[in-house]
């Protein structure tokens, strides 16, 4: 085991979307950081989410005003900054009889319009679906429906660009690095990590807890605090199907059990349907789609759609456990997904992050660091809302412009990979493929152009080590790949593991053509 040589500010327990943004946030304000994975980054509930910015119009039922005009606003304020990763949709939501009162919705969405002081996204107006192309795939019972705005968001990128930032303002991020423990002593926190290289120690002034489903495990196992806060685990699931409808538009879809799903266009030739809300119990991280919730989401689905869902229509499915605060509510969809932030300072300070929702993870990361700065008088203030992310300093509205540069330099990129490579990396993309004359620049294909130089890019500068890592996370290419070839990455990115990694700021050589 090894001591630290210096004393770090903050040390973050937890690589999911809190525990990178506020690693950034804190470095950013000049802090030194450290921050522990005990898996990939984004292994949990980070890359199981709706894939949403939005607002949470349900919960306005709920009267969580400050928590959906805080979403709210926040949507465009993280749109200027990921314009990659993040991009406006619309939604449609059918009128259902006997549900929901026409004049109710069309009064929750003139709230949800005007309550965050919307700038960029068009709001609400009415649908006849009789009419429109929205009505097409529907029953042909619905003829009213409203359209409103949200925004998608590449929920895994969004973690591991929030590092990669963190990282280039001079965090140290450790992934597969668990802590086992964390003890108080001479008024600094001695954290005690394993990863792949053995035990390390660090020493902090301060410690935050951003486990996520793991939260109240750290306050009792590593920490060994007797805490009387607890967390609700809620689990969320995911169908994804074979494409349901044709446009480009999304639906919100009312149950007679007071439940919402979403109907979502996803990775262009699938749907995305979800979610589920169920108490969890047990690891959260052997969450997954029970065929009870499967056929649960395809019986809801299907009393929308004109064509019934099937167990036979579904290509994928996935699961994610929120970590909400315990508010005593009585179900699990009644329950807070407002963020609430516990600070202990009987000793050296430490934060624990309960609930949240991915929409307000840069404004939980600012409440954090304002409860913190007591603790580290002199550092600077807020800075976040107006510094894009890694790949996202171009306009809101110029991807298209993007793309098309994109393969004006790259003639050989089709479309739809060039599309690809835009969102998943935004300007940097040009980096990524600098020097490359034609596709065998970029060496080996290893299917549903995934090629070796991505492969070096994402290990080398995106902590990935595993085919799963890339294909579910950094991408969602897992859809496209056949098992041969993702045994084929596995072992590519293994023996590329043993050799010496090339500099950081230089693209890996072109492979040698005869």
């Amino acid at each position: 085991m090894t001591r630290a040589d210096e004393v770090l500010d903050l040390f973050v327990i937890g690589g999911g979307i809190n525990g990178c943004g506020i690693a950034r946030d804190a470095a950013g304000r000049g802090l030194g950081v450290a921050l522990a994975e005990m898996n990939d980054l984004a292994s949990a509930t980070s890359s199981a989410s709706t894939k949403l910015f939005h607002g949470g119009l349900r919960y306005l039922e709920y009267y969580e005003f400050r928590l959906v005009r805080e979403a709210l606003i926040e949507r465009e304020v993280l749109l200027r900054n990921m314009p990659h990763i993040s991009w406006p949709m619309r939604f449609v939501l059918p009128h259902n009889r006997g549900m929901r009162p026409a004049w109710l919705l069309r009064l929750g969405l003139f709230l949800y319009d005007h309550l965050g002081g919307r700038k960029i996204l068009p709001g609400t107006r009415t649908l006849d679906l009789r009419r429109d192309p929205a009505g097409a795939p529907l029953r042909p019972g619905f003829a009213r429906a409203f359209e409103y705005s949200d925004c998608w968001v590449e929920d895994s990128r969004l973690v591991v660009l929030n590092a990669r930032d963190a990282a280039a303002r001079g965090a140290r991020i450790l992934t597969r690095s668990k802590v086992v423990s964390a003890t108080r002593a001479d008024g600094l926190w001695q954290v005690i990590v394993e990863g792949p290289d053995g035990r390390r120690s660090f020493s902090a002034r301060a410690l935050v807890n951003a486990a996520g489903p793991w939260v109240g495990e750290v306050i009792r196992g590593a920490l060994r605090i007797n805490s009387t806060e607890r967390v609700r685990l809620v689990r969320g699931s995911h169908i994804v199907t074979r494409r349901l409808f044709d446009h480009d538009r999304c639906y919100f879809f009312q149950g007679a059990d007071g439940r919402i799903i979403f109907a979502i266009p996803y990775e262009g030739d699938f749907t995305l349907i979800g979610t589920t809300d169920a108490d969890h119990e047990g690891d959260p991280a052997a969450a997954s789609c029970s065929p009870e919730e499967q056929d649960y989401l395809c019986r809801f689905a299907s009393a929308y759609f004109a064509r019934p869902v099937t167990r036979e229509d579904i290509v994928w499915t996935y699961s994610g456990v929120r970590p909400l605060y315990d508010d005593g509510a009585r179900t699990a969809t009644a329950a807070t997904r407002d963020y609430v932030l516990s600070l202990d300072t009987s000793g050296a300070p430490l934060l624990n992050v309960f609930g949240g929702k991915i929409t307000t993870y840069r404004r939980l990361a600012e409440a954090a660091l304002h409860r913190l700065k007591p603790h580290f008088p002199g550092i600077s203030g807020d800075w976040t809302a107006h510094h894009p992310l890694p790949g996202g300093d171009f306009p809101v509205d110029g991807f298209d412009d993007l793309v098309a540069a994109l393969k004006a330099d790259h003639p050989f990129l089709t479309p739809a990979w060039a599309r690809r490579l835009a969102r998943a990396y935004g300007t940097e993309a040009q980096r990524l493929l600098e020097g490359a004359q034609d596709a065998a620049d970029l060496g080996h294909d290893f299917g549903a152009t995934l090629t070796e130089r991505e492969l070096h890019w994402l290990m080398q500068k995106e902590w990935a080590m595993t085919a799963e890592d890339v294909i579910w996370r950094r991408s969602k290419l897992g859809l496209r790949l056949q098992p041969d070839q993702v045994a084929a990455i596995d072992a590519w990115m293994k023996a590329a593991r043993a050799q010496p990694a090339p500099p950081q700021d230089q693209p890996p050589a072109a492979r040698a053509r005869t």
